[in-house]
């Protein structure tokens, strides 16, 4: 059995435990266990390759556990402390319950801990920085399980809860924080998974966010969930908090007008008919008019409410491919639309000047000649 598998354990335990084996370490520096890495390698287990890792933003009371970390590179962690035993880190993300598969929600502090790895330990280089900062002891969260270890999880921010606790501003509506997919599980659609899961256990909700910024790989999820589930379109937001409409962006709609910049490998994974097939299809529907504000945003919109009250962006719908955009020798760019401020209503064109016709611009030529 592997550490998540066992009884459950309080953070209190966690911590005490912790505690009083560090301080056993101390009392004993010449009298090093070791602890194997492979076959022909082992780390001493002593003080000082011992240190204190918290598990919880802003943690009170603190809620921390025992790392033990490679003699050459205090980061590389090696092995935690748990159950009063020195587990591997691999061993620590693996269950042998055949029960625990696809996206479990998190309830115990092991699976915490299986959450904090996955986040700040196991998918860090030595040359970078961890992936994410700490996230609270009661975050909602899940993990996704497959072949008997943990390959990524995804960070919830509910409706209702508080953005942070340094105000009482709470989020508006759901949003999905954090999402991370191991390495070595990419590009076999679980972030595709997850946030179709997201979606789903928030489907009565009129609107979803995804918390700004987004990444490429992130945008490339969102792309090809929003292609697969065309009842999404108006109703995925970027968002930043609380996720007010001034905080909002509908992700589609920045997708079509290239807000986003997609890397070469999220590129590759979508097929060349799919990329073909959405945008003929939008070529052809932003011709048409869609009516302005928050709920009415559509697929192929050319006007929308990023904001309520004046502060309204209007984007202008321009095909390149259209006769009159390639006669006039103008050139559409929508992202540079999208970040202009609001000008006011379009002024309307002046008149068309009157012409006179030949017989009458001769009769008026002969009054002036004769006035002269």
């Amino acid at each position: 059995m592997y550490p998540v598998d066992l009884p459950a354990m309080r953070d209190t335990d966690l911590t005490s435990a912790s505690e009083e084996y560090l301080s056993s370490l101390e009392s004993r520096p010449h009298q090093n266990q070791w602890f194997p890495l492979s076959q022909t390698t082992e780390v001493a287990i002593s003080a000082e390759h011992v240190r204190r890792l918290q598990l919880f933003e802003d943690d009170r009371p603190d809620c921390t556990l025992l790392a033990l970390h490679s003699p050459d590179d205090p980061t590389h962690v090696v092995a935690l402390y748990l159950h009063e035993k020195w587990w591997h880190v691999d061993d620590v993300l693996r269950t042998s319950s055949d029960s625990r598969m696809g996206l479990i929600l998190v309830q115990s502090l092991t699976e915490r801990v299986v959450m904090f790895l996955l986040s700040r330990v196991v998918e860090r280089s030595p040359q970078d920085k961890v992936v994410f900062s700490l996230h609270p002891r009661t975050e909602s969260c899940k993990v996704l399980w497959r072949d008997g270890q943990a390959v990524g999880f995804y960070t919830i921010k509910h409706k209702g809860s508080l953005c942070d606790g340094c105000s009482n501003r709470c989020y508006l509506l759901p949003a999905l924080d954090t999402l991370l997919v191991r390495r070595s599980w990419r590009r076999r659609g679980l972030g595709l998974q997850m946030l179709t899961d997201f979606c789903t256990s928030f489907s009565a909700e009129p609107f979803l966010g995804v918390s700004s910024p987004l990444s490429p790989g992130m945008v490339a999820v969102c792309r090809s969930f929003l292609q697969k589930h065309q009842e999404r379109l108006e109703h995925l937001y970027e968002v930043e908090a609380p996720g007010g409409w001034a905080q909002r962006r509908n992700i589609w709609l920045s997708i079509k007008l290239g807000r986003y910049s997609l890397g070469v490998n999220e590129e590759r994974t979508l097929t060349s008919g799919e990329t073909s097939r959405y945008e003929d299809d939008s070529s052809q529907k932003q011709a048409s008019n869609c009516s302005v504000g928050p709920t009415s945003l559509t697929t192929y919109s050319v006007n929308t409410h990023l904001a309520e009250g004046p502060s309204v962006q209007q984007i202008k719908s321009c095909d390149p491919r259209s006769p009159s955009s390639k006669s006039s020798g103008t050139v559409c760019s929508p992202a540079a639309h999208a970040e202009d401020p609001d000008s006011g209503h379009p002024t309307r064109p002046p008149p068309p000047q009157r012409r006179e016709k030949p017989e009458e611009e001769t009769q008026s030529r002969a009054k002036r000649c004769r006035r002269t």
